[in-house]
């Protein structure tokens, strides 16, 4: 009968990968408090932002349908996703020395 114990050993450890590869993606799209906090301010100003982003992409239905089922405001859904995204590619705001803390 053949040996499996060094496949079951990899098996092993490429689930306990995948387990902490999933377990960093459960949070990594949590907002930043401090961008809840902006948000939530009813004194927030705020401004247009206008791009030309691919129509294939369907973002425009996704956020009425992600609207209507949380009823997170449309300008609010864009600013945490983008705030996210530009958070964990290392861009975050300057909050602080904004006035905005």
């Amino acid at each position: 009968m053949p040996d499996h114990t060094q496949h079951a050993r990899r098996l092993r450890d490429i689930a306990d990968a995948l387990e902490a590869v999933s377990q960093l993606t459960d949070g990594a799209l949590a907002p930043h408090p401090d961008t809840l906090e902006v948000i939530n301010n009813r004194h927030t100003k705020r401004g247009q932002l206008n791009y030309a982003v691919p129509e294939g992409l369907e973002l425009q239905r996704r956020i009425r349908r992600y609207n209507a089922d949380s009823g997170l405001q449309h300008g609010d859904i864009v600013a945490l996703a983008l705030d996210v995204f530009l958070r964990a590619k290392g861009y975050p705001p300057e909050l602080r020395q904004r006035g905005l803390r």
